[in-house]
């Protein structure tokens, strides 16, 4: 696997040199007839014709058992990945932006598979390129010890381990650093209805929101996407360490295959997933990105699980005032709350332990009534200033509450 992954690399600046020789543009595009996942013996063949060669890079990932193939970059612009598929090895693909300069196709599988063979054959006249990729059963333990992204020259994640430094808390002396995260984006698209996307719909508001904010007065607006790019949710709380935030906002709008839930919903993080948290931050972040000001490199678990623990004994009752502040503000706009509109849950955004966090459900894609609220420019503006609002009072408030520590 590795052998092949490595060949791959190595045979991109190939690809590159004969694109610029050509004068072609970095920007290929997916040729829909000329690609399709089909069964070949006991495994499987994904074929992708493209406009020109472009680099790119394969592997595996685990639970669930996952093919990715990441390219700089391919234009997936009115490709649906679903359309590909013709072998039932195959449960899904999904195709999409997974951040700038990049493109990403994931294949979910039905069985364990390794990458047997991978290449890209490119003509010589027009330039066009045919990526095969065949794939072999494997037993679960040997998928398992393979998966994994290989760290290659080129590839890496930028801006990574920047530490960043201590904000001192708000006393509404300066402009309240808000960091504004869409939702979902890129190669996820979160919940769909109707031809709409939440990573879609998540932009514009927030996009719209900002400039609420902004035009207020007394806020510094950040959002950790601007385009349909995908960001992972260990780099949407790193954007807020680095940005020295005052507060952390996630925007989504869920979809319930049962049920009839309508309404906003404002979550902070559960009591209960602190600890589960606290593990997860020590085991898979940047540890200069946990706590801002604190490198926790060299550290062990248990003594980032204290610094943490002390942080949170901060920070948690300011974001329970902090939702009761937007759920208070989006009631009194008369907005639709859901039947329980303050709720506790482990979602991985609102894991930093120094940032009051907060998650808005602005309403379920699953309700006909709130999916229209959401495409509605009135009712998204009439939520704008309901949020604004409710940061205002939190604000104030919260500085308040800053200046009684400090006495």
């Amino acid at each position: 696997m590795i052998r092949i992954v490595l060949a791959g690399f190595l045979g991109l600046w190939a690809v590159l040199a004969a694109a610029q020789e050509r004068d072609f543009s970095g920007l290929a595009r997916l040729d829909a007839q000329a690609s399709g996942i089909e069964a070949s013996g006991d495994g499987v063949v994904i074929a992708l014709g493209l406009s020109q060669g472009v680099p790119y890079r394969i592997f595996t990932l685990d639970a669930p058992e996952r093919l990715v193939l990441d390219f700089k970059e391919v234009d997936w612009s009115g490709i649906d990945g679903r359309a590909l598929m013709q072998d039932a090895a195959v449960k899904d693909v999904r195709v999409g932006g997974f951040r700038p300069g990049w493109s990403r196709m994931v294949v979910d599988l039905g069985a364990p598979m390794a990458v047997a063979r991978a290449g890209m054959e490119i003509d010589d006249q027009s330039g066009a390129a045919r990526l095969e990729v065949g794939l072999r059963p494997v037993s679960r333990e040997d998928f398992a010890a393979d998966a994994g992204a290989p760290a290659l020259p080129g590839w890496e994640a930028p801006g990574r381990g920047l530490k960043a430094e201590k904000r001192p808390r708000q006393r509404g002396e300066v402009p309240l650093v808000v960091v504004l995260d869409p939702g979902h984006g890129g190669i996820d698209p979160g919940a769909e209805v109707d031809g709409l996307a939440e990573k879609d719909m998540m932009l514009i508001f927030a996009l719209e929101l900002k400039e609420v904010l902004v035009r207020a007065g007394g806020f510094d607006v950040v959002l950790t996407r601007e385009d349909d790019s995908f960001v992972s949710l260990e780099r949407r709380v790193a954007i807020a360490h680095r940005m020295r935030a005052d507060l952390f906002l996630s925007l989504h709008a869920d979809a319930l295959h049962e049920g009839r839930a309508h309404g906003a919903t404002v979550y902070t993080l559960s009591e209960s997933a602190s600890d589960e948290a606290s593990a997860a931050l020590a085991e898979r972040h940047n540890r200069a990105d946990i706590l801002a000001g604190i490198d926790l490199s060299g550290k062990d678990d248990v003594v980032a699980d204290v610094l943490m623990d002390l942080a949170r004994m901060e920070t948690q009752p300011r974001a329970e005032r902090l939702a009761g502040e937007i759920r208070a503000a989006i009631g009194a706009k008369g907005l639709p709350l859901h039947s329980r509109p303050l709720r506790h849950a482990g979602f991985s955004v609102l894991k930093s332990p120094d940032i009051p966090s907060a998650l808005v459900e602005l309403g379920f894609m699953s309700s006909p009534r709130d999916l229209a609220n959401l495409a509605d420019p009135g009712w998204r503006a009439d939520m704008a200033q309901a949020l604004r609002d409710g940061l205002e009072a939190w604000r104030d408030s919260d500085a308040a509450a800053a200046d009684l520590v400090r006495q």
